[in-house]
């Protein structure tokens, strides 16, 4: 049996297998992006099983912020929760964390989203308060793809320094990792003016 850390999330083990929307297929109401599944990394060479699990919605002009332009919120305002569990084949240990949706933006098919890490095992307690990105793929028959910021990403800083790259509302790679098991469904919805008076 494998050994979990921390607390228990049964929603990323959790493979949901039913109705797989057109990525074509736009639909009325809010964006969203739902449903989990395992990957394989292209470039991995180990036997971990990571999984996440994406239940976000967008939610235009609810998020203002104290900058120029910003304090009626954006368009790609969203909220949701995604969680995310590796299974570290070496150890057989499975470490887990969660974040908040903060904002999301949709094309037919696809789907770039970021969320605030709220809570980790201890393995991944680093990331708490940390902004993490993801891509989905919603591919329909020939098959889901997702990407993620801290497997793809670094940045220098004014020394020329390499490091963690900062990661910004609505940021990340192009989904770079094929699903094996479960599903995701993108529900597009196009980016709207602000309501009228703001």
């Amino acid at each position: 049996m494998r050994k979990t850390l921390g607390w228990g999330i049964a929603a990323a083990a959790a493979i949901v297998t039913a109705g797989v929307v057109p990525a074509q297929a736009a639909e009325r109401g809010p964006a969203r992006v739902s449903g989990s599944a395992e990957f394989v990394l292209p470039y991995g060479r180990d036997g971990d099983v990571r999984s996440f699990a994406f239940d976000a919605r967008s939610v235009p002009y609810s998020r203002p912020i104290p900058i120029e332009g910003g304090e009626n919120g954006s368009p790609a305002d969203a909220e949701g929760t995604v969680r995310v569990s590796h299974w570290v084949a070496e150890q057989d240990l499975t470490v887990r964390f969660e974040a908040a949706v903060d904002c999301m933006i949709t094309s037919p098919g696809h789907a770039t989203l970021t969320a605030i890490v709220t809570r980790a095992d201890e393995l991944a307690k680093d990331f708490v308060g940390k902004r993490v990105g993801f891509s989905v793929q919603d591919g329909g028959r020939a098959g889901d793809r997702v990407g993620f910021t801290w497997s793809a990403s670094a940045d220098q800083d004014e020394n020329g320094q390499w490091g963690e790259a900062r990661v910004g509302t609505c940021l990340a790679p192009a989904a770079f990792a094929t699903v094996t098991r479960g599903n995701y469904t993108v529900r597009h919805a196009e980016l709207t003016a602000p309501p009228a008076g703001r």
